[in-house]
């Protein structure tokens, strides 16, 4: 649950890093549990590593901040903090306040993306995640030259609630992003629809992301050396994944 309170100013000492660990990969279970249960202690340590140390680079020290940036980089991804779809998110963080006012500024930014963006219990971010699931299933029919302004279209048609929320300049953005990160790849176009989905839904730095690792593995799978063999593989695997998130709503 997302709240900061003032009890939670105890500073964390170099000792003291290694217990909140502990403390967090129980409170992550509770958090996000089909994440964390699908990750595995090991792969959750490493996530919690990572997002504890870029907590610290914004200096935060108290438990409360800390937790809450580990909260958030399962609601928006480990990458959130330089995001183009939440641009608020570091303005936020580098703002010239203590970190207890800041994370307090940070709950309350996520909280109205939550009530403007994903709705009552998450319904827009459900439909949409349905809705991206088909166009994951149906590849779009698009050329090199008219890429961006098609993924433009079919992600406000996805999630028009978001887009609305993000703006052009930020999804066209992150467009260009997934463009970038997988150009050394040689992605074919529709390899590229594949990565943009991804980074729509799961944040623009899931390409890395050690919350899920499964795609910084088959990018890096030395095994495949064709650039459509990998993106095959990628848009299995991405497949698969939105259909088990998907699945996990009617659980």
């Amino acid at each position: 649950m997302l709240q900061i309170r003032r009890t939670q100013m105890r500073v964390l000492e170099d000792t003291g890093w290694r217990k909140f660990e502990d403390e967090m990969l129980l409170h992550s279970q509770r958090f996000a549990p089909k994440l964390s249960t699908q990750l595995g202690e090991g792969q959750l340590r490493i996530a919690l590593r990572q997002a504890i140390a870029r907590a610290r680079e914004y200096n935060f020290s108290n438990r409360g901040p800390v937790r809450l940036y580990i909260e958030s980089t399962f609601l928006f991804g480990s990458s959130f903090d330089s995001d183009p779809q939440y641009p608020w998110a570091r303005r936020t963080l580098i703002e010239d306040d203590d970190q207890m006012t800041r994370a307090e500024k940070l709950v309350s930014r996520i909280l109205d993306y939550q009530r403007e963006v994903s709705g009552p219990g998450a319904v827009n971010t459900r439909n949409a995640l349905r809705a991206l699931n088909v166009i994951a299933h149906n590849p779009l029919d698009v050329s090199e030259p008219d890429f961006v302004p098609r993924m433009l279209d079919e992600m406000r048609r996805a999630f028009p609630q978001k887009a609305a929320y993000v703006g052009e300049t930020g999804l066209t953005t992150l467009i260009a992003g997934a463009q970038s990160d997988l150009e050394k790849y040689h992605f074919p176009v529709r390899g590229l629809v594949t990565a943009v989905i991804l980074m729509f839904a799961f944040g623009h730095g899931c390409m890395h992301d050690p919350l899920y690792p499964w795609i910084a593995s088959t990018l890096q799978d030395q095994r495949i050396v064709d650039s459509k063999a990998r993106a095959a593989r990628l848009e299995k695997k991405a497949l698969t994944w939105l259909d088990h998130v998907i699945a996990r709503f009617n659980e």
